[in-house]
Order: C-alpha cells, then structure tokens, then sequence
C-alpha cells in the first residue's frame, strides 16, 4: 500500500488541481454559501463586541450613567443571541456540506471501481483503493467544508478589525498591526515544519496498521511458527518510530503556540504601555485603550487559521491528484459507443435488445498477452466447444487454463484474434450481456457480509425464499445449511469467514445455479467439499451442466471423468484433447497426470486407514 499512497508532495498551490474537485463542490454550493454568510456575520459580532465595549465604557461607565443602557444591554445580547443562532446554524450545515461532498466523491470513485478490468485490480492492493475511497475524499470534504468556512471567519475578521482600529485610533492600530506580519511568518514557520513531521507519520501510520493487519490475519501462521516474538518486535519497532516523530511534533507545538501566545501579549503590553501614556498625559479615552486591548488579543487565531488553512489546501492536493488519478483511470475493457447505444451497461441496461445465448464459444486465432507484460500466454490460438459441450481443462500450473476462462468471460480481452459467442465477436455485444450469462464458481469463493440467504441471492436478486431455497436443494447445500444454528438467516461473516472454505464452495454453488446461467465456469469448485458431500454434489453438478456449456478447471482427474471433452494444456497449448477414455487409451500426457494421481491418492487413502 505504502508504495502507491506514501509519497512526498511538495507542489505549490495549484488552482487547476482544485478545479476537478468543482463538480463535487456545486452540488453543495448553496450549504457552502449559507456557511460563508453566516460565518461572515459571525465575524461581524466579533468585530462589533470590542467597540459596544468601547462604548459601554465612554457612555456609561466613566460617567457613571446608567440613562439609555437598556438598548445597549438590548444590544448586546442581540449580539450574543445571534452569534449563538449563527453558529448553530453554520455548524448544522457545515456538517451537512461536508457529508454531501464526501457521500459525492466516494460515490463516483467506488462507482468507477465497478466499470474498471480486473487487469486495474491486479496491479493496486485492496489497501490503497479503500485508502482513495474513504481517507482521501473524507479528507478533501473536511476541508472544503470546515476550510473554507473558517477561511471566511478569520479573513472578514482581520480585515474588519483592522479597519475598525484604523477608524478608532489610527497610532495604535499601526502598533497592533505591526506584530502581523511576524505572527504569520512564524506561523508559516512552523506550519510547514508541523506538516512535514505529519507526512512522516502518516507513512509509519500506514506501516503500522499494515502490521496490525498481518499480525491480525496471519495469527495463526504466527501461533504455528512461534513467531510470536518476532512479530512483536517488528511491530514494536514501529510504534517507536511513530512515538519519536509524534514527540517531536509535540515539541514543535509545544514552541509554536507559547511563542505566538508571548508576541500576541507583547502586542497587547505595547498597547497597554501606550495607551495608557495617552491616557496619564494626553487625556485620551479608556474605552479606546479597552477597545485595542480586545483587537490585539484576539488577532493569534484567525492568523493561524489562515496559516493553516493554506498549508492544509496545499498538502491535501495530494489526496485530490491521487482520487482524481482513480477516476481519469480508463477501464482496460470497455464497450463501444454503438454497443452501449443497443444494449445499455451494468447501470442502465437494455435488456430488451440483448439476444438469447445458446452457448457455442469459439476462439479464432487468440493471441494473448497480459497487460504490461510482452510474453505470449496464447498464440495463434483455436477452440470450439458448441453448446451444452462439458469441457474440462487440465494441465500444470501456469499452462493456461485460468487464462483460458478469463478470456472466455471477457475479464481479459484477445491481443489480437476473435473470440465468438453464437458466431458472433464478443466485442459486438455489451459485457453487462455476457456477464449475466455466466455462472462462475471459484476454488476460493467470496461471500459477502449478510446472511446465508441473501448470500445465495446476490444469484438473482429478484428471486423468492423459494426459488433460493430450491437452489440449495439442486446441489445439496441445504443438508449444509440446515446444521447451521439459524439456517438460511446464519451470518456469513466479512468475507463468509465464519464458514469453511467448502461450506462457502456450497453456498456459491446454489448461488451459481439460482442466477440459472447458460455457461457455467467451475475452477476446482469442489476442491474442499469431503468426500461424501462431494460425490452428492458430482451428480448434481451431471445434472446441472446439461444442454449448458461449462468450462471446468480441474486438479483432482477424478471429478472429470464424465465430460464431454477433457482439454490438456502446455505453455497455452492443447497438447491433448478428447473424452477420458479416449486419452487414457493413448497413454499419453494425461494418462500419466491421472496415473500419477491416482496413485498418490491411493497412497494418502492407505496411510489415513
């Protein structure tokens, strides 16, 4: 994850990255606006406050007077009425902006995550997606929301204040003023120096919950080696690391704020020692001085927030430039203009224009390599398996056959060649149309979190507690389900981990036959049933494949002695094909594969007895 996420960003403000982030802004622009009047307005009482003191003071409490105090304490607690109202209000909506934005950014990144290949999943980690999807846009709505918003409130309060001293005593207001301009270079000081502490920290941040997460997921690697010592030190390692830079960004605030409270009082000692002057030898007001006292100690924060507000645009260009990355990111299969004008896409599909799928497949001239890399898996490559064909594939690891089957459901597409489904190029027909024709089980099924039930609903979503419950019986996971404590209501877990593997190899079995697919893709999918389940489920799975093309990746030779024809592959060729019987005859490659099986599962069988 660090590799894609951790890097040093050091670009200047830059208005043209901010502009993508515009159509996520408009639909919040008016929250925006309302936020800006009232902090606006706000800003405005905390202007005010200082000089109906100034006035309380010059009318009524020099002179002892207390005729015509009533409007004033009418006044003032106007002011307060309304400053509280305000900042209800602009926190309210603030909120309300800020998760508007958000629920906007994050919808349009996970909604790009569904339109882009598996190829884009391959090559960056489930940890940097969810990083993009959650950190990165809770992090650019926090800041346009709750940035801009104080943005407004410290910006119309130095502006105001200073007008209001220049207008009052224009002496003073140079004397207060005069400490701007070191107030905001020690701010900047610090700031960037806080920032680059916090980018360090993020990093170990990232390391650290990396190693959580091994340490919590590979527990039981850990416990079985005796590693627990070892894991313990490595994460150790790293929490100190992050306690050395969090203790030197305590430091750092531990000098920044003290520094900038002491020049914030020397503004305030310089106004008292003049004003006071003023006030011994020249005669002049004590409200003014009371007046100057409130400005000057009250210019520390809105500084800072402009600060750390600009240094907070500049560093979060990082988290647009990388979200933005994800959705400029163009899927490595996508439908033509024409196709998705006929037959729609996953969001909005035509149905009504999609053809019937009898199931003839055919690969004319294939060849393939994987994006980013130049070997050839396939070559000048030629299959036809007609429909309602059984064909099963076999053959080493890396010989072909996932590739096989991944180009048959258009997860990948052909270099160059054609491959037909019904005699016509699949690039001619919207992947939202194939894809719902397939049933595909897994070696390592993923179910989702919910219950049983609507695990083997995602099947077909429409479908009644009957038809999912007749789908269960078909490949007998309901003798499976009915041992669970809740049965079909039973909670699967995050990832169906609170089931075994062949528990979840069953659920996605019913899962494959409810969404009632004209081809069917099995990759070893009954590799960790037990054996009396699986011989239940090998004539279930007879009955189901028939009149349905299906591909059926396999290890154990066994389960496929049935097929209508058992493809060999070598380094993505055929090298073998034809019926069991008939390979078995010619003693050739897989006679020895099934041989060579056959044996060391009579073995295995002779040492469990």
């Amino acid at each position: 994850m660090s590799d894609y996420e951790d890097f040093d960003y050091n670009k200047p403000m830059s208005f043209k990255i901010w502009k993508k982030m515009i159509p996520f802004i408009i639909p919040e622009k008016k929250n925006l606006i309302i936020c800006a009047v009232l902090m606006v307005f706000v800003a405005l009482t905390d202007i005010l406050f200082p000089l109906l003191l100034g006035f309380a003071i010059r009318n009524h409490i020099q002179p002892r007077n207390i005729e015509g105090v009533w409007p004033l304490i009418i006044g003032a607690v106007c002011l307060v009425t309304f400053q509280g109202f305000g900042t209800r209000f602009f926190v309210a909506i603030g909120i309300k902006a800020e998760c508007g934005m958000s629920r906007g950014i994050r919808n349009a990144v996970f909604n790009h995550l569904q339109k882009l290949s598996l190829s884009y999943y391959n090559k960056f980690p489930v940890g940097y997606l969810m990083a993009r999807t959650n950190s990165d846009t809770g992090r650019i709505g926090d800041l346009v929301a709750w940035g801009l918003i104080d943005f407004t409130w410290s910006v119309f309060y130095c502006v105001g204040a200073v007008i209001s001293m220049f207008i009052v005593h224009w002496k003073l207001a140079f004397i207060v003023c005069a400490t701007i301009p070191l107030l905001a270079l020690l701010t900047w000081f610090f700031q960037s120096r806080i920032l680059a502490v916090n980018r360090i920290m993020r990093k170990i941040n990232s390391r650290m919950t990396g190693a959580m997460n091994e340490g919590i997921t590979g527990a039981r690697t850990v416990k079985v080696l005796t590693a627990e010592k070892q894991s313990h030190e490595e994460y150790t390692a790293i929490t100190s690391e992050y306690r050395i830079h969090g203790t030197h960004m305590a430091r750092l605030h531990a000098i920044f704020i003290p520094t900038m409270l002491f020049i914030s009082s020397l503004a305030t000692a310089a106004v008292l020692s003049y004003g006071g002057w003023e006030i011994v030898f020249l005669g002049a007001d004590l409200a003014v001085l009371a007046i100057f006292l409130q400005y000057a100690g009250g210019f520390f924060w809105p500084i800072q927030n402009i600060a750390r507000i600009i240094t907070d645009f500049v560093s979060t260009q990082a988290n647009i430039e990388r979200v933005t990355g994800l959705l400029e990111q163009v899927p490595g299969i996508t439908d033509k203009p024409e196709v998705l004008e006929k037959y729609g896409d996953v969001f909005a599909p035509k149905k009504e224009n999609w053809e019937t799928i009898t199931g003839d497949v055919e690969f004319r001239d294939v060849t393939f390599c994987y994006p980013g890399y130049n070997k050839k898996i396939l070559e000048n490559f030629n299959l036809t398996i007609k429909a309602g064909t059984y064909a099963a594939i076999v053959g080493e690891t890396g010989a072909g056959k996932s590739t096989l089957v991944n180009l048959v459901c258009r997860f990948f597409e052909p270099t160059s060649g054609e491959i037909l489904i019904d005699g016509k190029d699949y690039r001619e027909r919207s992947q939202h149309w194939l894809h719902s024709a397939f049933g595909y089980v897994l070696q390592s099924p993923h179910l989702f979190s919910g219950t049983i039930r609507e695990n083997i609903r995602y099947g077909r979503l429409d479908a009644t507690d009957e038809e999912v419950e007749k789908a269960s019986v078909i490949v007998h996971a309901d003798k499976i389900i009915q041992k669970m404590e809740k049965g079909y209501e039973t909670e699967a877990g995050e990832g169906g981990d609170r089931l075994s593997t062949g528990e979840k190899q069953m659920i996605s079995f019913a899962r494959a036959v409810l969404a009632d697919p004209k081809i069917f893709i099995l990759d070893e999918a009954t590799s960790s049933i037990d054996t009396e389940m699986e011989m239940l489920l090998q004539e279930a799975i007879h009955k189901l494949l028939e009149g349905r093309t299906s591909f059926v990746i396999a290890h154990r030779l066994s389960t496929i002695r049935n097929a209508d024809i058992i493809l060999v592959m070598d380094e993505g060729v055929i090298i073998e094909r034809g019926t069991h019987t008939e390979l078995m005859n010619r003693r050739g490659h897989y006679h020895k594969l099934y041989t060579q099986q056959f044996e060391a599962e009579a073995e295995e069988k002779a040492l469990r007895s």
